[in-house]
């Protein structure tokens, strides 16, 4: 439990640095000048999401582990083009965990049979992966919100941004039980697991964790 925290928690802050350097390589410097661009996890710690739900979330079982760290501050008024910047600050934070699964992967392939290294390398692989179909889904606040924002033509866009006001109900429905588990874990767990099939070798597959 206390590793998949710690890899939880790295996670989010790979996630949210890659979010502040992508938007500082695009013009706004908001979270290199706060201090948001490094590893050190202090500043970017979120007593609830990053510690509290991850705990509650391991203890209870739950068949996957998400959290959150604080997000980096972005001033969309120092970016050349707000709304597709905005889109690819966004799209940063769930692609970089992508790229840790993808590593994971292909590290996964390289050990051998050692069982610790096998377990933790497959957590980081799933981890990594909830993490990133979590925050592609496209409701606010979620980063997809803002990717769909993005490539929509303008008008349309402006239509699709009125939606975020409600972006805590729909994510508050998305939690209502479903035939046992929530819409929100029906919906992620065939495509989590479409992923997993994907990146994974034989011998991780027959771990007995999937």
């Amino acid at each position: 439990m206390l590793v998949n925290i710690i890899i939880l928690i790295f996670s989010v802050i790979v996630h949210e640095i890659t979010h502040g350097y992508v938007a500082d390589r695009l013009g706004d410097p908001t979270a290199r000048v706060a201090g948001r661009l490094t590893l050190n996890p202090i500043p970017h710690i979120d007593l609830f999401g990053s510690i509290l739900l991850p705990f509650f979330l391991a203890v209870t079982g739950s068949p996957i582990l998400i959290g959150w760290a604080k997000p980096v501050p972005i001033d969309p008024f120092n970016l050349k083009d707000p709304r597709r910047d905005s889109a690819l600050i966004a799209f940063a934070g769930p692609a970089s965990n992508l790229v840790l699964a993808a590593i994971a992967a292909v590290l996964l392939r390289f050990i051998g049979p050692n069982e610790f290294f096998t377990l933790l390398f497959l957590q980081m692989i799933i981890i990594n992966l909830a993490l990133a179909i979590l925050n592609l889904l496209p409701v606010s606040p979620l980063d997809g919100f803002k990717v769909v924002g993005g490539v929509l033509p303008a008008e349309r866009a402006r239509e699709w941004y009125q939606l975020e006001r409600y972006g805590l109900i729909f994510l508050l429905l998305l939690l209502l039980p479903l035939g046992g588990q929530s819409m929100l874990t029906a919906i992620m767990s065939p495509i989590l697991n479409f992923f997993l099939h994907l990146l994974l070798p034989a011998q991780a597959l027959g771990t007995g964790i999937l």
